[in-house]
């Protein structure tokens, strides 16, 4: 079985559209203190392909994210690789060690697409939502001024984002407005890679399945989507395979169709994220997640954890998908 798994992560990583090895971000603070904010992740996103990546608020997510796109504050330290496949074959672009000027120039919005997390962030307050989109097609494409317009309202249409809010402002928009409007600047590039970090927040059942269900056809093109979420029904309806991260590590990666059925994932917190829902056991996780600036030296999930033995002293390595020196056994 064990080289069964290496032989299909093998086959993944020489078809990659992203290939991450050794992803670790730390935050360098005042007094010496150093905060591990992303250890060691390994995974590879393949074309047509969705990566659930899941786990509690404050579990390194979206720093994760952050440092693909080149977006970490100044105090950030990041090694590692990621390497995002070239167009139409080209050399390989690590993201890691790109400089600015490259990541803004050829990555950012043409290679790869970001769906941020605080939209209103990454919206101009003194723009309409329509003038930023049509600005975005004009940057990306060159496209003349009517070919603008039917591409902004065309991406607008595809983010279920209201052709009669489009002439509005970002202050003037809910929430979930803002959240839509962000996805459909997100999708107007077509990008190989799009990461989407929570773009189901703030949005009713109907819209959250919508919005994934067009996330999803994106990477049916031949696309690859990573999905960064909380909402665990909205992974089990595409994604491919999901990745769990706790305290800053990823500490299972396994199919979806695994994960959310019968069979169950095998770390026991990754069981504890599904037996929480409201529709499953509805058990809360006991404890809280470890601070990222104090980290354990062996598995940080021991403390919450009801198979933890001494064994868990000793930090679990990462193999065949898993780190776990007690990992469930797999349910009949």
């Amino acid at each position: 079985m064990l080289r069964a798994l290496e032989a299909v992560s093998a086959e993944r990583a020489d078809d990659a559209v992203l290939s991450v090895r050794g992803l670790t971000v730390r935050f360098r603070l005042r007094g010496g203190r150093t905060v591990a904010a992303v250890s060691d992740a390994d995974f590879d996103l393949g074309a047509g392909e969705c990566l659930a990546l899941v786990g509690e608020s404050g579990c390194g997510k979206s720093v994760l994210a952050s440092a693909l796109l080149g977006l970490l504050p100044a105090n950030a330290e990041t090694s590692g690789t990621a390497l995002l496949a070239g167009p139409d074959g080209g050399q390989a672009t690590d993201l890691l060690a790109a400089d600015e000027k490259t990541l803004a120039r050829s990555v950012r919005g043409r290679r790869v697409g970001l769906v941020p997390q605080s939209p209103a962030a990454h919206l101009t307050p003194v723009r309409t939502v329509r003038s930023q989109l049509e600005e975005t097609v004009r940057a990306l494409t060159g496209a003349g001024r009517r070919a603008r317009r039917k591409a902004a309202e065309d991406a607008a249409a595809r983010a279920a984002f209201p052709a009669g809010h489009l002439d509005r402002y970002p202050h003037e928009l809910s929430g979930g407005l803002a959240q839509r409007a962000a996805t459909a600047l997100a999708l107007i590039g077509d990008a190989r890679l799009l990461l989407a970090d929570e773009p189901t927040t703030g949005l009713d059942r109907d819209l959250v399945d919508r919005t994934a269900d067009e996330l999803r056809r994106h990477a049916d093109d031949g696309r690859a989507l990573l999905l960064i979420t909380h909402d665990l029904a909205a992974a089990a309806r595409i994604a491919d395979r999901v990745a769990v991260m706790y305290a800053g590590r990823i500490v299972e990666i396994t199919p979806a169709q695994r994960f959310f059925g019968p069979t169950g994932p095998r770390h026991p917190y990754a069981r504890g994220l599904l037996n929480a829902l409201p529709d499953r056991a509805f058990t809360p996780i006991p404890g809280m997640p470890p601070e990222l600036s104090a980290l354990p030296e062996g598995c940080a999930f021991a403390p919450r954890c009801p198979r933890a033995t001494e064994l868990c002293a000793d930090r679990p390595a990462f193999t065949a998908g898993l780190a776990c020196h007690h990992p469930e056994h797999p349910r009949a």
